[in-house]
């Protein structure tokens, strides 16, 4: 294929945004984070590869579940430069996070049946408090703000 068919190819900033929904300055965010890659026209333009937009689903979808955007950069550094990332490629990627995801998970159904005794409860003692201090655990630590850590 000739190079000309190859940057045909590639998209600009807006319509990456327009395809994924993402802000072009979030876009833009990325591309300086080294989340998405960019080239530089002799406008000084960007242009995206498309790929970019699984990229960014996956940034997005990622961020939607907690994972912080540094943990995302090493993921999405796994990930193959110069081709279009395959189905094995992207398992690999999210096998990286199935114990995390199934940890917060856990918190989360943890959360939702406290939820209700706390909130009915009203006790606002952190001392008691199921959530903030389950089995009083603090209570160990010493005095003081024993949660906050600096």
């Amino acid at each position: 294929m000739s190079n000309s068919g190859a940057l045909a190819k590639e998209l600009t900033v807006g319509e990456v945004s327009d395809r994924s929904g993402v802000p072009a300055s979030t876009l833009r965010y990325y591309d300086r984070e080294g989340l998405i890659h960019s080239r530089r026209t002799g406008g000084n333009q960007r242009r995206y590869a498309r790929d970019t937009l699984r990229r960014v689903a996956f940034i997005r979808a990622s961020q939607r579940v907690g994972i912080p955007l540094a943990e995302i950069r090493e993921a999405l550094r796994l990930l193959p430069e110069g081709r279009t990332p395959t189905e094995e490629d992207w398992s690999q990627v999210s096998e990286r996070w199935r114990s995390e995801l199934a940890r917060r998970i856990d918190l989360l159904l943890r959360l939702q049946s406290k939820l209700t005794d706390c909130v009915g409860c009203g006790c606002l003692s952190l001392e008691k408090c199921a959530l903030v201090n389950p089995c009083d655990v603090l209570g160990e630590v010493g005095p003081g703000a024993g949660a906050l850590q600096f």
